[in-house]
């Protein structure tokens, strides 16, 4: 089954567990409130290191070396942005652990080992060399 299948099934399944368990617990106001809270806060914490992460880019630009953390962490903090807008606690869960720079470190060499252990093709270079055949010869 398709990753992308399974996650639009089982995320709304564990959201809506997870507001009646804690909307039992503290009341429907303040889970409402809680959302509105986690997704006003987040975004405006994703805004904070999204500025941090492109200063630091432009200071390697400066230093004309390449930014790529800064340009993958821009990307992981657009998506962990969208995570807290989306009203949820599990969601919530894992935008603060994306926007929060020693987790989002963390992720992003666990995802780096990861693609990094698949085979490189680039390695084996073939040389050949071409002739023009004239077909009226």
């Amino acid at each position: 089954m398709n990753t992308v299948l399974i996650l639009i099934i089982f995320i709304p399944i564990i959201e809506i567990y997870l507001f009646i368990k804690i909307g039992s617990q503290i009341g429907a106001f303040y889970t409402i409130s809680l959302i509105f809270l986690t997704a006003i806060l987040g975004v405006w914490y994703a805004r904070y290191e999204g500025f941090n992460t492109l200063k630091s880019g432009v200071n390697k630009l400066i230093k004309d070396k390449l930014p790529l953390y800064e340009i993958i962490s821009g990307a992981a903090l657009a998506v962990a942005a969208v995570l807290l807008i989306l009203p949820g606690f599990a969601t919530d869960v894992f935008g603060l652990l994306v926007i929060f720079p020693p987790t989002r470190k963390l992720l992003m060499r666990k995802l780096s080992k990861n693609y990094s252990k698949r085979k490189n093709y680039n390695d084996k270079i073939i040389d050949g060399e071409s002739e023009d055949i004239d077909e009226k010869k």
